[in-house]
């Protein structure tokens, strides 16, 4: 369990108070104590509502306001503590995407995802949604995962759609790759009967079975433990849920890897922040760039991930 001293705490009200006066928006967005007092952004606007942690510089949580459901799958179990993942939303990964490739040591999906984020900026767009930048850069604690010198932006907007962009400056004069992922966890009423569209006749590698290079046949059903890397993808998936008469679009740009994960009885089980049935509630489509996909990021380049999430009424058959 997670422990600070009461002066630890005071001081991060104090912090809470001199970030809405900086960043608060009347009617779309304010600062409020997390679990352990690290700041979470509550977002409600005319068109949907969101909560987005600086522990991690992730979404934890998207409804537009048509839909009566969550969009986005949260555990009840989840650790919001400092240094650990939040199981649920969507989380970052970054620099790299899964076990490290040559030291198991560090940690798995990276380091983006457990330290806590900058809020740089906030304001209202056009359109009338909520923006928010998120910011990290390398400092002492990181330089022993990853020796290059970087800057990392989050850019969320909150409206009718959810659009999440992961922007990665190489400020330093060495040459890197990197993998990463918006981990995306959706909310669904039973993930036995839902279908995702869009990756038909795609080449993916299943990790569960240890098979490389089968082609997707038709429309994913999730049946069992699921756990495939979709190489070359660049399409829009389509999650259509019957049960709760909607269907999910992830449009996505900067990404060449699509990952659909279910941990399904056993693994659930043994993930303890999951819970053992909510396997049924939840299954990942995420936006990456993964194994054969990683990325190269020149001295003075950058390079954008973004994920686009629209809801709406599940179409006709």
């Amino acid at each position: 369990m997670y422990h600070f001293d009461l002066k630890t705490f005071k001081n991060r009200l104090t912090e809470l108070q001199n970030l809405n006066e900086r960043f608060a928006i009347p009617d779309h967005l304010e600062l409020k104590a997390g679990y352990d007092g690290t700041p979470v952004i509550d977002i409600k606007n005319d068109d949907a509502e969101s909560t987005v942690s600086l522990n991690g510089g992730q979404v934890l949580t998207f409804r537009p306001h048509h839909d009566p459901n969550p969009v986005l799958w949260l555990s009840g179990l989840a650790s919001l503590n400092p240094n650990k993942p939040i199981r649920g939303g969507i989380p970052v990964c970054w620099p790299w995407f899964g076990s490290h490739s040559t030291d198991p040591n560090k940690p798995a999906h990276g380091f983006a995802r457990t330290v806590v984020w900058t809020l740089s900026e906030t304001n209202v767009t056009a359109s009338g949604a909520t923006q928010i930048v998120l910011s990290l850069e390398n400092h002492e604690s990181i330089r022993p995962l990853w020796p290059y010198p970087f800057q990392l932006q989050i850019v969320i907007t909150i409206g009718a759609e959810l659009q999440v962009e992961l922007i990665t400056h190489n400020t330093g004069n060495q040459t890197f790759t990197l993998g990463e992922a918006l981990h995306s966890y959706f909310n669904v009423s039973d993930v036995t009967q839902i279908s995702i569209h869009g990756l038909e006749n795609s080449q993916y590698i299943d990790t569960v079975v240890q098979l490389e290079g089968e082609p997707e046949t038709g429309p994913i059903q999730i049946k069992a433990e699921t756990d495939r890397v979709y190489l070359n993808s660049t399409v829009d998936c389509l999650l259509k849920d019957p049960g709760l008469n909607r269907e999910i679009r992830i449009k996505k740009t900067g990404s060449q890897t699509t990952v659909v994960w279910n941990p399904w009885i056993e693994k659930a089980a043994r993930l303890g922040d999951l819970g053992y049935q909510n396997y049924l509630r939840m299954v990942c489509i995420e936006s990456a760039n993964a194994a054969n996909n990683i990325v190269t990021v020149e001295p003075g380049d950058e390079h954008r991930l973004q994920t686009v999430i629209t809801v709406d009424a599940l179409s006709p058959a």
